[in-house]
């Protein structure tokens, strides 16, 4: 059944909507919810004021929360005279697009003082979890790439980014500073297609920062809304409008100049950029399906797929390096830095679960809109910070194509709305 909501009403213009021109209708009354529902149905809306004239208009809105169509009817009754003034009582009932069950909603009232306080704070809140999440994900990638640059041993950087999370929240379990989670076998098994996604583009990813720099990686990694589209509609059926399509064309031109002027191209860089964005895209489609009615909390939940993505990394980091390689490669580039190179292997551990611990904790603060507007400009700080902290060389002409890349990825987390 759908939740409780607040739904508020909006006055517009009849001019405005093609749903009602020419329909007889005035434009005293469309209804339009000012927050989305966890759970796509049929939203029915009645006003109700003095006279005895009805119209019924079907409109069609995308939920924000699920991306879901949303039907919305609206039953409007209002005098002949269309006086404005009109008192209108608003009715709204959310039907349940399986069950058809329905449930009052209530218009929403004027915020108070103590409402808008909470706002605020709220605000307030949302603005520092992002802050902290651009500046632990500058971090990481900082001394991901120092460590890489003298211990080129990505899979085992990956294994012991995943152990130090998984080491974190143990102590956290056990101190009880964090809540344990109640999970079971149906949640592990939901969760294992999650952790294969995710174990597979942050070890792709891994592989690609240590074959180029930090600021091509993300380059290419904006290019991930385009994934996204493909993989949905060619997979999945989904359908989106022509602005989200359109978007997707500065995204991939604006990779794709970035790539050809590139001064340290790679290949293999190049491509572990590409396969991390495929597996990302997998990992939220595996966590929308299957992940639904799972009540874990964001620190929780990452907590979980830390774990699980240890225990699928862990043998095949092994296979593909193994303990030998580690410890040459260990005391060369021990002899070459000295004890700071531990810091740097600590740092980039924990930095990395931090950094991803609150971008999950962040989910349930903000919908998916904000989440990815916030992803978008933390690129963009974690590529100006690298060029500036490494000297990275950087074509006039490359820094276009980045600059079109990141603009495609914020028209297209607007047309998604």
């Amino acid at each position: 059944m759908l939740q409780r909501h607040m739904v508020g009403i909006a006055a517009l213009d009849r001019g405005s909507c093609p749903a009602i021109k020419g329909c007889g209708v005035s434009p005293l009354a469309v209804a339009k919810p000012t927050c989305g529902f966890r759970r796509s149905g049929h939203l029915q809306l009645k006003s109700e004021g003095l006279g005895k004239s009805f119209a019924l208009i079907n409109l069609s809105q995308k939920s924000h929360l699920t991306g879901r169509s949303l039907g919305l009817s609206l039953n409007s009754r209002f005098d002949g005279s269309r006086n404005e003034k009109s008192g209108l009582r608003i009715e709204a009932k959310a039907y349940d697009a399986a069950g058809g069950k329905e449930e009052f909603v209530e218009p929403a009232a004027e915020l108070s003082p103590e409402d808008v306080k909470k706002a605020s704070a709220q605000r307030l809140k949302i603005g520092i979890y992002f802050v902290t999440w651009w500046t632990l994900n500058v971090v990481f990638n900082i001394y991901n790439k120092k460590v890489l640059n003298v211990f080129p041993f990505p899979w085992l950087t990956s294994t012991l980014s995943l152990a130090a999370g998984v080491a974190i929240m143990a102590v956290s379990w056990i101190t009880g500073l964090a809540e344990k989670p109640d999970v079971d076998f149906d949640f592990w098994k939901a969760l294992a297609p999650v952790a294969l996604a995710h174990t597979i583009g942050h070890v792709a990813a891994t592989v690609s920062m240590s074959k180029v720099a930090v600021s091509f990686t993300h380059i290419i990694k904006s290019s991930e809304p385009a994934f996204s589209v493909i993989v949905q509609r060619l997979l999945f059926g989904q359908s989106y409008p022509g602005s989200v399509y359109f978007s997707l064309l500065p995204i991939i031109g604006g990779c794709a100049l970035a790539a050809a002027t590139e001064l340290n191209f790679n290949m293999v860089g190049f491509m572990g950029a590409m396969i991390s964005n495929i597996a990302f895209v997998f990992r939220n489609i595996f966590s929308k399906k299957g992940m639904v009615g799972k009540s874990v909390g964001g620190m929780n939940y990452y907590a979980c797929l830390s774990i699980l993505s240890l225990v699928f990394l862990t043998p095949f980091a092994i296979a593909m390096e193994g303990p030998q390689m580690w410890a040459l490669g260990w005391k060369d580039a021990l002899t070459a830095i000295g004890p700071n190179f531990v810091w740097w292997v600590a740092a980039q551990s924990v930095f990395y679960h931090l950094y991803n611990q609150v971008s999950y904790m962040s989910l349930n603060e903000i919908s998916p809109l904000t989440f990815s507007i916030g992803n978008t400009m933390k690129r963009v700080s974690v590529i100006v910070a690298s060029i500036i902290i490494f000297h990275t060389q950087v074509r006039p002409i490359n820094a276009v194509g980045a600059a079109i890349a990141i603009f495609g990825t914020f028209l297209y987390s607007q047309a998604k709305q």
